[in-house]
């Protein structure tokens, strides 16, 4: 099916955050768009505010009563939806056309001067730093985006010629998934991979077919774009288009110099083809962001982005919502929270808060997200955690996986060894903040941990 002809997109999990902002990209250019998830939520409540139409029970008779035209219209799905779910049956069964989301963005991808940005951490921040450098430039994108940029509340930002016709001519973000191996379908003319750490084994089975899977999508690149590649990683010598490293240290062939930092106001110089651009100020803390802002300093530039540009850009990037988002930011109290669900994002996140508040115990509440994950990195993140001076662990999301005998938080408990340590309940983390009123708070997870945030908040204010 081409795309220009169809009339009705129909989402399966439209309340995901990248089918969302497809949703809303649809929108947008005018289709009619209607959709199904399990749960309402503020995203989902903001698409219905948009103008789209969506139900929450899964009910074969409700889409048979919307009379679709199953030569116009697109049903578009996601991994998240169960292989038993009946409207999704039913629309198999009546040889409507049905693409993953991934397939979808891949079509998407193809139509536009396409930067993807790629890695099993940091992908959303470096990809909507993109978007907002490239935005707030003359250059300007489309941008698909895995998390709510805090600069403009939003998933999907919008080139003002994006129904022009000169498409081609036109940057789009996306972010490039790589579970169930989504980022093969897309085509990008400049390409970013910041880590191929080990994850989604439940997907690929072992860390070696991830990494090909990885390298498939380096080499993915169109003719005369370029990979930006973070320096050290092992399928570089496998890599067969053009690249450049990127990192912290002069190895690298674009680096980060110079690094200040001041509690929240990080500092540093970019080095990048023999030039040096000084005194660049980050808006969002943490090294590891400094590291994603070379990343996307890199494509934007080569995407077309003035030194001044650039500048302007960075200092004025707020950040991902969940990502370093902070909840409080006073003299005496610090809350932040974050979706870091990964050892070595943990790692990142626990590090830096410790380096910018050195002088401050962290007490840190963390919700481990799948079974499998777990257990495949039991011992990472047992180690991650320990860094922490009181932890509150809360019991895994399982999301989409059935338990695994003897995977549990009390497991994990067991070979943490930070100073205190205690398994809660979602309740009893409340009350344990209210008792402790701790002057820094982490919380952590991809899981559901995020609708304690607010309450904790006013627990804590």
């Amino acid at each position: 099916m081409n795309l220009k002809d169809i009339k009705t997109a129909y989402f399966l999990g439209i309340g995901g955050i990248g089918m969302s902002a497809i949703a809303r990209y649809f929108n947008h250019i005018g289709l009619q768009v209607l959709g199904y998830d399990k749960t309402e939520t503020p995203l989902t409540k903001k698409l219905s505010e948009e103008g789209m139409q969506i139900h929450y029970h899964d009910d074969p008779n409700y889409v048979i009563n919307l009379h679709l035209n199953k030569e116009n219209t697109l049903v578009v799905l996601t991994p998240a939806i169960p292989k038993d779910h009946q409207e999704w049956a039913w629309f198999k069964t009546n040889l409507f056309t049905i693409q993953k989301r991934s397939q979808v963005l891949g079509i998407l991808s193809e139509a536009y001067k396409t930067i993807g940005v790629a890695g099993t951490h940091g992908k959303t921040t470096t990809s909507t730093m993109v978007a907002h450098i490239l935005t707030s430039s003359a250059v300007k994108c489309n941008a698909f985006l895995g998390g709510i940029s805090s600069n403009y509340q939003t998933n999907l930002l919008l080139h003002p010629e994006t129904e022009s016709k000169n498409a081609a001519d036109q940057f789009t973000v996306v972010e490039a998934d790589e579970f169930d191996r989504s980022f093969l379908t897309l085509h990008p003319f400049l390409s970013v991979i910041t880590s191929t750490d080990a994850d989604h084994l439940d997907i690929y089975g072992e860390h070696g077919a991830m990494q090909e899977s990885f390298l498939e999508y380096a080499n993915k690149l169109v003719n005369g774009g370029t990979l930006f590649i973070k320096e050290g990683l092992d399928i570089i010598p496998k890599v067969k288009v053009n690249y450049k490293t990127y990192g912290l240290n002069q190895s690298a062939q674009i680096y980060a110099s110079n690094i200040r930092i001041n509690e929240a106001e990080h500092i540093f110089d970019l080095n990048i083809d023999s030039k040096i651009i000084s005194d660049l100020s980050l808006g969002i803390p943490g090294m590891h962001n400094i590291e994603n802002a070379v990343a996307a300093s890199a494509a934007a530039i080569y995407a077309g982005v003035s030194e001044t540009e650039l500048r302007t850009a960075l200092a004025s990037f707020k950040g991902v919502k969940r990502r370093f988002e902070y909840i409080i930011k006073e003299s005496n109290r610090i809350f932040i929270d974050d979706y870091a669900h990964h050892p070595e994002e943990l790692k990142a996140i626990i590090s830096s808060v410790k380096r910018m508040y050195p002088n401050l115990p962290l007490v840190a509440s963390f919700q481990p997200h799948l079974f499998s994950r777990t257990r495949d990195f039991a011992e990472d993140f047992a180690k991650a955690l320990s860094m922490v001076d009181h932890l509150l662990l809360l019991d895994i999301y399982p999301a989409r996986e059935l338990p695994i005998e003897g995977v549990s938080s009390s497991m994990l408990l067991e070979n943490i060894t930070c100073a205190k340590k205690e398994l809660v309940s979602k309740e009893q983390l409340l009350e344990t903040v209210a008792q402790l009123k701790p002057h820094l708070f982490l919380t952590l997870g991809a899981g559901d941990i995020d609708a304690l945030v607010q309450p904790i908040k006013k627990v804590l204010e």
